[in-house]
């Protein structure tokens, strides 16, 4: 019974609090303010201190669930990478926001191993979830590109939120590099509209660039749905999604009722979906309410289709249109 601490239900299903998962596997409870890695990790009250050791000893393929308290940041001391499978990642606020969540993973600034910190979380897992988590990445480095690098298989991101305040006059770098495979995002929030791009830079909230997650790895059959997608734009060239090449959408990529913004007191963004060259193996599809605000377009790029309820102006939608 210590590792259901709200109880067992008559039928057998633990009770958690605030509205966690059930599993047949374990719970693991991080604790960054009140934890310690010498604990088992089992129950509240012994819980861990860092990200780290919980997912040490996460089994996979058992739908172990890491459990990270709300009241405290989750520091790093090096890149979290995660390979194992169906390994659920989230915190006690569960039911959270679109962005504001409590419990915060970071990446500070580092001095050593910087190559083996491309990123302050690395999925490559098959069946991955994380609910209620805000993503964050503070290292200076170059050799940081990204807060997260999704390179995984069915990965799902609920009311989670991507932001880094650094490096703002970066082409390449990112909230996200994305090469997952059916990755699917609910209600999550990329970027920032208080941190202002300097200079007139791309500086997406999302990078698709095929290979950089892991070898051979590039998004395909990817969806958002009501997700925020935030930039204050230095320049023209500012975009909150950008594709570097011809193949780094394969199949399909859709944006349903999401929402491209830039902050009024930046630039005008040209497109928010931006593309270095026309798509040739998958097509970006947007539907339902999905718009931008404060740009110019939402995106011209050949192989980018709308199918939109409602039509603006003409020109905050894709050139071209499925109806």
């Amino acid at each position: 019974m210590d590792n259901f601490p709200y109880g067992v239900a008559s039928q057998g299903i633990p009770l958690m609090g605030g509205g966690m998962p059930t599993t047949s596997g374990k719970y693991i409870f991080v604790d960054a303010s009140n934890g310690s890695d010498g604990n088992d990790g089992l129950s509240q009250d012994q819980a861990f201190k860092t990200v780290a050791k919980a997912y040490s000893i996460a089994r996979s393929n058992k739908d172990d669930v890491i459990v990270l308290s709300t009241y405290a940041d989750h520091n790093l001391t090096a890149m979290v990478n995660i390979t194992k499978n169906r390994v659920h990642f989230c915190s006690y606020d569960v039911y959270g926001r679109l962005y504001g969540q409590r419990a915060k993973v970071i990446l500070p600034v580092l001095t050593t191993a910087l190559a083996a910190n491309v990123f302050a979380v690395k999925n490559t897992g098959i069946g991955n979830t994380f609910t209620g988590i805000k993503f964050i990445s503070n290292n200076t480095e170059a050799a940081t590109v990204a807060v997260l690098g999704e390179g995984g298989e069915y990965a799902s991101y609920r009311n989670c939120e991507f932001y880094s305040p650094v490096r703002l006059n970066s082409d390449t770098q990112a909230e996200m590099v994305l090469n997952g495979d059916s990755t699917q995002f609910f209600n999550c929030t990329f970027g920032s509209l208080a941190d202002a791009v300097v200079g007139d830079k791309v500086r997406p909230a999302i990078l698709l660039t095929a290979g950089t997650v892991d070898a051979g790895k590039v998004c395909r059959d990817v969806y958002f749905d009501n997700c925020r997608f935030w930039k204050q734009a230095g320049g023209t060239t500012t975009a909150m999604v950008k594709a570097t090449t011809a193949v780094d959408v394969e199949r399909v990529m859709e944006f349903h009722d999401c929402h491209f913004i830039a902050n009024p007191l930046g630039s005008t963004p040209a497109v928010a979906i931006a593309c270095a060259a026309s798509l040739t193996v998958g097509i970006i599809y947007l539907t339902g309410d999905t718009a931008a605000v404060k740009c110019t377009a939402l995106a011209t790029a050949t192989g980018i289709f709308a199918a939109l309820n409602v039509k603006a102006a003409a020109t905050h939608i894709a050139l071209q249109s499925t109806n």
